[in-house]
């Protein structure tokens, strides 16, 4: 049977608590983040808005061709191009589902050396957040820029400092060899 340790730790920038979970077994141990990726209906900190139906649509297409292949990569940091940059990967995202106007995911920390960096500051008590990375059209409604049906969704996550969306913000998960959702 796996050993289960849960340690919290009050969060100083929201409400929230951050938890980190340690559940060993066999002496393997799994790093994962979880929570919001993705938020739609709602105005994010740069001035945009993705409407549900727009993610919903991008996100079925980034599962079947990215998270079901294992090539659903993210970055620590929020490089300004598209592109995965293969040595700046820290995660590999594994789930991304539907929430209401929340699209919840998943990510296994890697141990590449930007994983190694997110790992020590989330089990040194960091609230790290997450940001999406993709391309498209914006058009203005309302003083929104509301994000068009062209979007492209490059990856649902990079770990960021200062994510844009309105509470994504992540929990830390350690987990044993066999992941327990």
């Amino acid at each position: 049977f796996p050993v289960t340790i849960v340690q919290v730790f009050p969060s100083h920038d929201t409400d929230e608590e951050v938890k980190l979970v340690t559940e060993e077994k066999n002496g393997v141990k799994t790093l994962y983040i979880q929570g919001p990726f993705l938020v739609s209906e709602t105005k994010n900190r740069n001035g945009r808005m993705y409407r549900k139906e727009t993610l919903a649509n991008e996100v079925k297409r980034y599962n079947e061709e990215y998270v079901s292949k294992n090539r659903a990569f993210g970055e620590l940091g929020h490089p300004e191009s598209p592109t995965i940059n293969l040595d700046r990967v820290s995660h590999l995202i594994t789930n991304l589902k539907e929430d209401g106007n929340v699209f919840i995911g998943k990510a296994k920390i890697l141990e590449t050396p930007m994983g190694k960096i997110a790992k020590s500051l989330m089990e040194g008590g960091a609230t790290l957040g997450v940001s999406s990375r993709g391309m498209g059209s914006l058009k203005e409604v309302n003083g929104v820029n509301v994000v068009q049906d062209d979007y492209y969704l490059a990856t649902a996550a990079d770990i960021v400092a200062d994510p844009s969306a309105p509470g994504a913000f992540v929990q830390g998960i350690m987990e044993g060899k066999e992941c327990v959702s």
